[in-house]
């Protein structure tokens, strides 16, 4: 809904910079308006000074804007030998008692992605052998010390260390701890103490110097008051979040590049990990994230030398009149890895080539399908040579740069400040030359943690998993297929959601690309997959693929259908999705004595009521 002066007392500027501002708003932040603006009403005093307001709000109406009086204290800890839990089990007995709100966790049961959530931290660890963190510490120590650690501007933090002075690096651990909380921005509210061997005496120093240090933060903010500048307030309602979208793309670094096949494997297949924090973005289970990719600058340069081109000429990149080089609008801009139809008749009339002309006249469309497929621009250009022609001209003919979809292989719920893809590099050789997929191409050879890729998350509203965990779900997903089905179970570990899951999954081998395959193994023996049936088609003489092991369980695939399974099949749709809608309807005439229309008709009601749903490409 949008504000109109006509039905609100607000200006027709007002009006604009509110219609601006409100959708860009989280529900966190909404309340925390509403909270605001009704303070107004609730205030006791209103006092004025040379920078503005200042408002005192009474204790019913300030707990939408000011924080806890009791701020709540995180204890984590960091533990070898068994000393330092036992010290943050004392601490945290401690702060109970006097009344604070205290977790104790050690740190490798400590969820990550909850730390921008804390407020007060208290880190007690020991160091291991030459400097390093204690086993039940090292993830959280690798995650805290990698790129997507959050930014910590509103934790306050204190480390005890422990360790042994004839060690070279004593109480390296809790230095690390100490230096890179307040890297990211936290403020240090008592300084670290590292403990020698003998540490009763240094480690009671500092649990009294933090328990003081935390009293006193509590008795300078006492419940029922605080002073809220106006001045502050307008400011963080002015402050306007963009909105990123397809035509907005965010900005994501790159945190993870992984190769997960492995030696041997006649594929590559890679696993991404970017960060979303500041991005404002949410997804489900079944939704894909788009890339905005670039060509390969080697092709990009080829083209150019065979054109005879400046590279570093400006030319036009859009109808709104913005410009770069040629060199980057080639690499970012347009599309010079595929041939259209259309692309190629405005290029008969561009080129001045009789052999093109001809070709297009001929009205034979195998041979034009022919010509198109496998080509890239390069090959044109070296099979037609055209005439001399601007590049801002030849620029025309091109069309942008196509977004890539991947299947998200994260949930948003167990990582909600990064996205995962699950990515097989396209390498194929055509024509004398070796080829490679834009985006696939760019991520494997291009892309390194801290580069930046622009993204946004597209919807796929048909492939949604159930939310009734009494629904069966059976999953098939050979090869890259599998990143939905690893975002929906990922996400059932997270909520902690049991019921009956089967995953088909199918590659060439199993040595090489099993992909995920630790994750799966944990998630059987957790229940969160109730069953997993593999297919490893180049491991034997006869290839075997998902859609035979699917007919060798048809009774058990029936009865969980008869159950109301849902189906999900993600994947190549030329080849997998047809062979296994095929098998499909197969185990509906064997096992239920159907004829094929019926079976037909069959997986055509399930389609309607969402219980077989596919993403193929």
């Amino acid at each position: 809904m949008n504000f109109q002066v006509t039905n609100s007392p607000f200006s027709q500027e007002q009006a604009e910079l509110l219609n601006q501002l409100l959708p860009t708003l989280t529900d966190k932040q909404k309340i925390w308006l509403s909270g605001y603006l009704s303070s107004f009403e609730a205030a006791i005093s209103t006092t004025a000074d040379t920078a503005g307001q200042s408002l005192l709000v009474t204790e019913g109406s300030s707990q939408n804007v000011s924080q806890s009086a009791s701020r709540e204290v995180t204890v984590l800890f960091g533990s070898e030998t068994g000393n330092a839990q036992s010290l943050a089990e004392e601490m945290h007995r401690k702060l109970e008692e006097q009344g604070f709100k205290a977790t104790l966790s050690s740190m490798d049961d400590f969820k990550p992605k909850t730390l921008k959530n804390v407020q007060d931290l208290l880190i007690i660890t020991a160091t291991h052998g030459e400097g390093d963190p204690p086993d039940n510490a090292l993830s959280f120590y690798e995650f805290l010390n990698s790129k997507r650690a959050p930014q910590l501007d509103g934790l306050r933090f204190s480390v005890l260390s422990l360790g042994d002075q004839s060690y070279e690096f004593f109480c390296q651990t809790g230095k690390d701890f100490d230096k890179r909380l307040e890297e990211l921005g936290g403020e240090r509210f008592y300084p670290r103490i590292d403990c020698d061997v003998d540490f009763d005496e240094p480690a009671a120093e500092w649990v009294e110097g933090v328990l003081s240090k935390l009293s006193e933060a509590q008795e300078s903010n006492p419940a029922g008051e605080q002073i809220l500048s106006t001045a502050q307030a307008a400011a963080a309602l002015q402050t306007e979040k963009p909105v990123y979208s397809r035509t907005n793309p965010f900005k994501a670094e790159v945190l993870e590049n992984l190769k997960l096949s492995g030696r041997g494997s006649n594929k590559e297949t890679r696993h991404l990990e970017l960060s979303l924090e500041g991005s404002n973005f949410k997804f489900e289970p079944g939704d894909s994230l788009g890339i905005f990719p670039e060509n390969d600058p080697g092709l990009a340069d080829n083209i150019i030398n065979e054109m005879n081109w400046n590279p570093e000429e400006i030319v036009p990149v859009n109808k709104q009149g913005e410009t770069s080089t040629l060199r980057k609008a080639l690499i970012s801009h347009f599309e010079i890895t595929r041939l259209t139809k259309p692309m190629l008749t405005q290029a008969a009339q561009l080129f001045s080539n009789e052999k093109l002309t001809e070709l297009i006249a001929s009205g034979h469309e195998e041979e034009l399908k022919s010509y198109l497929d496998g080509r890239d621009l390069l090959d044109l250009i070296r099979d037609f040579p055209p005439g001399k022609v601007a590049p801002s001209e030849f620029l025309q003919i091109l069309r942008r740069i196509p977004v890539r979809l991947y299947s998200i292989s994260s949930s948003f719920k167990a990582n909600p400040d990064e996205v995962h893809l699950t990515i097989g590099t396209v390498r194929y050789e055509a024509l004398g030359r070796n080829r490679i997929g834009v985006c696939s191409g760019q991520c494997a050879e291009r892309i390194e943690p801290g580069d930046l890729l622009p993204i946004y998350i597209h919807r796929n509203p048909n492939f949604k998993f159930p939310s009734d965990s009494e629904t069966p779900v059976i999953m098939i997903g050979p090869g890259t297929g599998v990143a939905p089905f690893r975002s929906f179970l990922q996400e059932r570990e997270e909520t902690g959601t049991l019921g009956k899951t089967w995953l088909f999954f199918g590659d060439q081998h199993f040595k090489s690309d099993f992909l995920y395959q630790v994750e799966w193994q944990k998630w059987l023996k957790e229940g969160v997959l109730s069953r997993m049936d593999v297919a490893f088609s180049r491991d034997n003489a006869e290839k075997v693929y998902v859609q035979h092991r699917m007919l060798e369980k048809s009774r058990d695939i029936y009865q969980w259908l008869k159950d109301g399974a849902n189906v999900y099949v993600c994947g190549d749709e030329k080849n997998m999705a047809k062979d296994v809608h095929h098998t499909l309807q197969a185990i509906l005439e064997k096992e239920g004595g159907m004829t094929q229309d019926e079976a037909e008709l069959y997986l055509t009601q399930m389609r309607q009521e969402k219980r077989y749903q596919r993403d193929v490409y």
